[in-house]
């Protein structure tokens, strides 16, 4: 019986110290973190240097992977002017636009980022999955292209070329 309680005891004792060791694990991760860090390849929010109703209106679209292409590319979404892709103005300030890979458009953001760059896609920061990353806009001619590796690769470089002089 003495054995008994000796392998009781010691048994007890192991668990004892499995379950100080777990806790002392757990307490080291604190759940009072005044603010997590962004996601990583995600900045924080900036001004951004594009104003959502700079991009309303009626454009022609087309793209291209090649940047050689480019030129030829802006005359083809000219040409696209009889079936011009339009961008709304949306409620909050933002542009009504698709999503990738979306059949009914939303209001979409325009954000900017630390780094200088412009982003359109729904809130959130910027540089997300769902953005597009402008590339160049001039008031005529916008270049997109969105962030998402394979969208990006299915879609390439967006040119929405501005079917009518601005308003």
């Amino acid at each position: 019986m003495v054995i008994l309680g000796y392998v009781r005891t010691g048994a007890n004792l192991s668990v004892a110290a499995a379950l100080t060791a777990f806790l002392g694990a757990c307490s080291s991760f604190s759940l009072s973190t005044p603010s997590a860090p962004p996601e990583a390849g995600l900045a924080p929010e900036a001004p951004a240097t594009i104003r959502g109703d700079e991009l309303v209106g009626k454009w022609g679209l087309a793209s291209y992977q090649n940047p050689a292409d480019r030129a030829r590319t802006e005359k083809q979404a000219q040409a696209q002017c009889k079936q011009p892709y339009v961008i709304g103005a949306g409620q909050s300030g933002g542009v009504v636009m698709h999503l990738a890979d979306q059949a009914t458009p939303q209001e979409l953001r325009i954000k900017g980022s630390q780094s200088g760059k412009n982003y359109i896609g729904p809130a959130g920061a910027p540089g997300g999955e769902q953005d597009r990353e402008i590339i160049s806009f001039d008031g005529r001619v916008l270049i997109t292209r969105f962030v998402e590796k394979d969208a990006a690769t299915r879609y390439g470089n967006m040119v929405y070329v501005r079917c009518a002089p601005r308003a």
